[in-house]
C-alpha cells in the first residue's frame, strides 16, 4: 500500500481508558501487620473476597473459586515431586494457608523454609508439603483452603471421609475402560 492510499484510510481511534485510584492499604493497629506487609490485597473482608466471587492471594486476582481451584491444581500436577517450589509459587502457598487455613498460625508454626509436592502416604496421590524452619514437616488440603476463601462448587467439595466429590479434575478415567498399565482381561 502507498503512503498517499495510506493516508486516505480512516484512522483508528484509541479507546479511552480510565484510570483509578487504588485503595490504601489498612493501618497498622499495634502488632499487627498491614495487608500490604502481608502481600494480602484486602477486598471487602477477611479471606479478601469482595462479594462477587473475586479473592486476592499474594499478587494474583482469581475471578472465582474454580478459576483459584484450576491455578493451584496446575501447580500440584506440573511441578516434579519432592523440590522446592520456587519463591513465586512459595508466596502463593504462604498466602492461601494464611487466608483460607482454619488453624493457619499451627500448621506454619515458626515459619515456612519451604514448599514441596509429594505423595501422600495415606492418600496415595499428589499433596502440598511444607517444611517448617524446624524441619518438621506437614501436608495441607488446597481444596480446603480455597472453599473457605471462596466457597468451591458443591460438586468440588470435600466429603465428610476427606475425600473430594467428583468435580471438574476428580474422577477422570474411572470406569472409562482398563486404562494404561491395568491389568487385561
Amino acid at each position: 500500500m502507498t503512503d498517499e492510499a495510506a493516508s486516505e484510510l480512516p484512522m483508528e481511534v484509541e479507546p479511552q481508558v480510565e484510570m483509578t485510584a487504588e485503595p490504601e492499604p489498612a493501618a497498622d493497629f499495634d502488632n499487627e501487620k498491614s495487608s500490604a506487609e502481608q502481600g494480602i490485597e484486602i477486598l471487602g473482608n477477611e479471606n479478601g473476597t469482595d462479594g462477587t466471587g473475586r479473592a486476592t492471594v499474594g499478587p494474583k486476582t482469581f475471578g472465582s473459586s474454580v478459576e483459584m481451584f484450576d491455578y493451584f491444581f496446575k501447580i500440584l500436577h506440573s511441578w516434579p515431586t519432592n523440590l522446592d517450589l520456587n519463591k513465586y509459587e512459595h508466596t502463593m502457598l504462604l498466602e492461601l494457608l494464611k487466608k483460607g487455613h482454619l488453624e493457619a498460625d499451627r500448621k506454619i508454626g515458626q515459619g515456612v523454609k519451604a514448599f514441596q509436592i509429594r505423595f501422600h502416604p495415606q492418600f496415595k496421590s499428589r499433596c502440598f508439603f511444607l517444611i517448617r524452619e524446624d524441619d518438621s514437616i506437614d501436608d495441607f488440603s488446597f481444596r480446603k483452603c480455597i472453599d473457605h476463601i471462596l466457597p468451591l462448587p458443591e460438586n468440588m467439595q470435600i466429603k465428610h471421609d476427606g475425600k473430594a466429590l467428583h468435580g471438574k479434575a476428580g474422577g477422570r478415567g474411572r470406569g472409562r475402560g482398563r486404562g494404561r498399565g491395568r491389568g487385561g482381561k
